[in-house]
């Protein structure tokens, strides 16, 4: 079931991001649209795997939408530090990236992507990159091995040429460049792959390398987060070739905005972010919300539930069933 024009959200937040203070969430991309199917991801397994550029959506409906979530913000003093385009698939695939960067620029916010840099390769995706705030590469492994089972690329993707093409983007890149690298037990958390994926790191110069580890439910439940003891010495082995390292691996707590529709909201941010129940709640209080919005969008199917690490998520259900509805007490 596609979801109707009218109730697509482009827009979500603000959400608190431990790299970026608090972020206005862009959704360009429809959901699980992606050239990669991690076996981490935290909004589930691919659905829609293609490597081929596409127009999603109309550049002027995402700035509209983010520009009047931004004056609901505002209303309720919420502070906004970026923009970042955070979608439930990958950024660029979208091939109207660069005009909806250049439109939200008008904002006066800082405008930040964080992609998979599967695409950085081609000089369109380049260019458009070019124009960003702020960027963040995923790097996991440089061995095709490993890139292959953690990563699950789509056919015809190569890692050589990826990794050609971000020490190119680094070397031309006049903004703030950081990297992610997420640690999976058993496939990239030993001391060789890291040697090697913090020498390439290295290269690059990024203002800060990070290092995280899955917090959220991921896509398959057999992946699992290393020991304190290897996550230690995987840091300190970045830390050699990389200027600063710092560990993405916290709760980013409760500070999750609530701009008049408590339910759209808690759609939005689920959507793409899955919500610990101590975060629902402290929103809910907030919001001076009870807890029966929660209890209607799962009993009607929009949002499910999940366990992962002994704690409670909420996460939305890609195909909706109809409208979310404002706050009922």
């Amino acid at each position: 079931m596609t979801m109707p024009e009218s109730e697509i959200q482009y827009s979500y937040g603000p959400v608190p991001s431990r790299r970026l203070g608090k972020s206005l969430g862009v959704n360009n991309i429809p959901a699980k649209a992606c050239d990669y199917s991690c076996v981490y991801c935290q909004v589930g397994q691919t659905s829609r795997m293609q490597s081929d550029r596409d127009s999603f959506y109309e550049p002027g409906d995402i700035f509209q939408d983010l520009k009047d979530r931004l004056a609901k913000a505002r209303e309720a003093s919420e502070q906004v530090d970026y923009i970042t385009f955070v979608p439930g698939g990958e950024p660029t695939l979208d091939i109207n990236l660069g005009k909806e960067i250049a439109l939200l620029k008008q904002l006066g916010i800082p405008v930040g992507v964080i992609t998979n840099s599967s695409l950085l390769w081609r000089r369109d995706v380049k260019e458009t990159l070019l124009t960003a705030d702020w960027v963040s590469v995923k790097i996991d492994s440089v061995e095709e091995t490993e890139w292959r089972r953690i990563n699950r690329p789509n056919h015809g993707l190569d890692l050589p040429l990826i990794l050609d093409s971000l020490l190119e983007f680094a070397s031309d890149f006049s903004g703030k460049l950081v990297t992610e690298t997420m640690i999976v037990k058993g496939l990239n958390d030993n001391e060789d792959s890291m040697h090697k994926t913090a020498g390439f790191i290295g290269k690059l110069k990024p203002e800060t390398a990070y290092l995280s580890v899955p917090t959220r439910p991921p896509a398959e439940k057999w992946v699992g987060m290393p020991d304190e003891e290897t996550i230690n010495m995987l840091y300190h082995i970045l830390a050699d070739s990389a200027p600063k390292v710092e560990y993405l691996i916290g709760y980013e707590g409760n500070a999750f905005a609530f701009t008049g529709d408590i339910e759209k909201d808690l759609l939005g941010i689920t959507a793409v972010h899955p919500m610990r129940e101590d975060a629902v709640e402290s929103m809910l209080k907030r919001a001076m919300c009870s807890w029966a919005p929660v209890d209607r969008l799962v009993a009607e199917g929009h949002l499910v539930q999940t366990t992962y690490n002994g704690h409670l998520y909420f996460m939305r259900r890609f195909i909706p069933d109809g409208d979310a509805g404002k706050c009922s007490n």
